[in-house]
């Protein structure tokens, strides 16, 4: 069933307009209680797109340094999570980009690092919490392959429990195009961790 707006989120949505007006005059006590309000959520978002914590706070300090930037220009179009996620979103694929450039790590690598796991031990019989340890990283690892646009498509559906409609304004497509990049990026994950449903 889809998020309804409830007047909290109405609410939210006018304190984070009033404090970008604010920013937008050169008040950094705004910007602050801005971030802190966000702060989390972002890292949060670009740490599942680009799996490293420290390049997650990196980029996130990147994306309010960006806010501030442009708070003059900022208009209350929507919701302000969804102008904050669009920079998200471009400085994620920016990322990724040059990361894939660079290719420091290459898909095969991860998948026999992944396999290593039990392999390295088969006198091991791994309880429970080892598996929905190993479950957990399966499920990441196969979200991290997917392309980049269905990757953030997850993350902002499955993690950050968005709408489809808020989805489909940060990536900038139509409606029915974000339902599509779900049941292709849905499919694929099904795919990558047959090995764990069948167990």
């Amino acid at each position: 069933m889809e998020k309804q707006p409830t007047p909290t989120d109405h609410d939210e949505s006018r304190l984070d307009h009033a404090l970008m007006k604010r920013i937008g005059e050169g008040d950094e006590q705004a910007f602050r209680q801005l971030v802190e309000r966000h702060q989390g959520l972002v890292v949060g978002t670009v740490s599942k797109m680009l799996r490293n914590t420290s390049d997650s706070e990196d980029i996130a300090q990147q994306v309010f340094l960006r806010v501030w930037k442009h708070a003059k220009r900022y208009k209350p179009r929507a919701k302000f999570t969804t102008y904050l996620f669009t920079i998200t979103r471009n400085l994620v694929f920016n990322e990724s980009r040059r990361r894939s450039r660079k290719k420091e790590v290459s898909a095969d690598e991860r998948e026999e690092n992944s396999h290593r796991l039990i392999e390295d031990r088969p006198e091991y019989q791994p309880d429970a919490e080892m598996l929905q340890s190993e479950l957990q990283q399966a499920v990441d690892q196969a979200i991290a392959a997917l392309p980049e646009t269905q990757r953030m498509a997850v993350v902002l559906r499955r993690y950050d429990q968005l709408p489809y409609e808020e989805i489909a304004e940060i990536l900038e497509i139509s409606l029915p195009a974000v339902k599509s990049l779900l049941f292709r990026a849905r499919t694929t994950l099904k795919e990558s961790l047959q090995h764990y449903l069948d167990a």
